[in-house]
């Protein structure tokens, strides 16, 4: 009997050739691992948008066009989910909220979470699929237990399945780190069908399947945001004028300037500043004085620990500290050696870099790795 899988297609080439692997077969790592030939179905999700005009940028009426004529060419049933209200409310409020807050939020990570591998997942279900699929660059790998999960021996008939989730092939394009907050339930449902392949791979097979999405543009940025952070926030939320404070290295503070809002700004920011004498760097944010701390020296911006909240880990179960990693700030940052110390009250982690990281910014995703495999994550304090 076919497994059915729910591919989310947005019209671009890797979730057009997410589907077309699922539905061809061919080397799929994932059609391999399973050992099963796919009933698949597209489907097309609509999130919020400023413009109704314009729509959003990764699924306003050109990309629907696309993704509609790749499911034609594959010859799969197409659908369109409005999630509209939902994506409004789970993922830009969030947004708004965390910003105005002066914090570095990451909406790419709560959207998986909340909507492509929440809703869509609950919807597919509801439905009668059993995986949702999509165009990400990360890798999930199946493991069986002979433990319980206290310790206890199990029956070879009766091993638990666990997964784990890792790093795609394309060390460039690995999209893993925006995946850190799902959990066994989740996993277990998910099918990343192009992360054994490389960009370039991916794209030699849209030409191989004849797909019309090899000369699409795709965009690095935010899908609700149309022009840049500052000016989406500049739209939504109020100014709130407060000081500009340098930092000098003798540990004086000094008044230069005045800013609109602290959430106009990111930690280790340069450009924008619109401060003569420079270049500065956005140091630290005083919320409770409303004040920007900046910085001329570079070197301020390395901090030697950090606390995180909101911690997942992948495998459903907490690690013996201390606990060696690698480790994520900032999806495009490399990764640097630390060690998550110990646990603190209100279920926060203390983590110590080996050589300091650069420009830990307040409300971004911190992630955890082990090699190849993403050991969980959480949000930086």
């Amino acid at each position: 009997m076919k497994k059915k899988v729910i591919c989310a297609m947005s019209g671009g080439v890797d979730s057009s050739v997410a589907a077309a692997l699922l539905k061809k077969g061919g080397p799929a790592p994932e059609q391999v691992r399973y050992g099963v030939n796919f009933e698949v179905m597209g489907v097309f999700m609509k999130f919020w948008s400023e413009s109704k005009e314009k729509g959003n940028r990764c699924c306003g009426e050109d990309s629907e066009r696309r993704a509609r004529q790749v499911a034609k060419i594959l010859k799969i049933p197409f659908y369109v989910f409005n999630f509209e209200k939902e994506f409004k409310k789970r993922v830009v409020d969030y947004f708004l909220g965390e910003s105005k807050a002066g914090l570095t939020p990451n909406p790419c990570v709560v959207c998986n979470k909340e909507i492509k591998f929440g809703l869509l997942l609950e919807k597919a279900l509801a439905l009668g699929a059993d995986y949702v699929a999509t165009g990400h660059y990360a890798l999930k790998r199946e493991i069986k237990n002979k433990k319980g999960p206290y310790g206890e021996s199990l029956k070879a008939t009766a091993k638990i399945k666990n997964y784990e989730l890792l790093k795609s092939k394309d060390k460039k394009k690995d999209q893993s780190y925006f995946l850190w907050r799902l959990s066994q339930d989740q996993l277990k449902h998910i099918l990343f069908p192009i992360g054994d392949y490389n960009k370039t791979q991916v794209r030699n097979l849209a030409k191989k399947f004849k797909l019309p999405v090899t000369d699409f543009k795709e965009s690095q940025e935010i899908c609700f945001i149309k022009t840049n952070i500052q000016d989406f926030l500049k739209r939504r939320l109020k100014s709130m004028k407060g000081p500009v404070i340098e930092q000098t290295n003798k540990g004086v503070e000094k008044i230069i300037s005045r800013h609109d809002g602290l959430w106009f700004y990111t930690i280790g920011q340069r450009k924008g500043l619109g401060l003569a004498g420079g270049p500065y760097y956005v140091l630290d944010k005083d919320i409770k004085k409303n004040a920007l701390m900046i910085t001329k020296n570079g070197k301020d911006l390395f901090k030697k620990e950090l606390k995180v909240k909101n911690v997942n880990w992948i495998s459903g179960n907490t690690h013996r500290l201390p606990f060696k990693i690698r480790i994520k700030t900032r999806s495009q940052q490399a990764l640097s050696g630390a060690v998550i110390a110990k646990k603190l009250p209100r279920g926060r982690y203390k983590i110590v870099f080996s050589k300091g990281e650069r420009a830990v910014a307040p409300g971004q995703s911190a992630v955890f790795y082990s090699g190849r495999k993403l050991v969980g994550g959480g949000v930086i304090c």
